[in-house]
């Protein structure tokens, strides 16, 4: 879809995939429980104009585990939260953004990509539709490869309160 663009509601807690002819996907999300916020270190949604820049677990499974982008090997379970609760958990696929405006979202202590701001699955169990991650915007795994297969590096994202 080379005319998509994704737009990532805050305060409603969903995203927006557009195309030219209008809405092709929406689903519920969870953003930052610290909310909306660009600075290194605030573990806060960064907001304004966003662009997906890498696409990353193209044919894994659901609920593979990543780990600094990678794959780990692992296949999430609840087990696995168990014996590590303070993981937080990326799985399934990984969109990762890079911010589009100077000063605001792009460069120095407010750079979405180097904080490592993505789209990206995490567990069942996990809500959505209420904030909760650490900045990035999480989605059901479904949803997550629903969204992956309608995408590519360059889709705007706009990111919203």
């Amino acid at each position: 879809m080379s005319d998509a663009r994704i737009e990532v509601d805050i305060a409603g807690q969903h995203l927006v995939l557009h195309d030219s002819v209008g809405v092709v996907f929406r689903a519920p999300v969870s953003t930052a429980a610290n909310g909306p916020g660009e600075q290194f270190g605030s573990e806060c949604t960064p907001r304004g104009r966003h662009y997906i820049r890498a696409r990353i677990g193209a044919g894994c499974a659901v609920n593979t585990v990543f780990v600094g982008r990678r794959p780990t090997g692992e296949i999430y379970s609840p087990q696995m939260r168990a014996q590590h609760p303070e993981r937080d958990w990326i799985l399934t696929r990984i969109l990762w953004l890079c911010g589009l405006e100077l000063g605001i979202n792009r460069l120095g202590r407010v750079d979405t990509m180097r904080r490592y701001i993505y789209i990206h699955g995490c567990p069942d169990d996990d809500p959505v539709g209420v904030p909760g991650s650490h900045g990035c915007v999480k989605m059901r795994n479904t949803d997550i490869v629903r969204l992956f297969d309608k995408v590519r590096v360059g889709t705007r994202v706009d990111i919203r309160v």
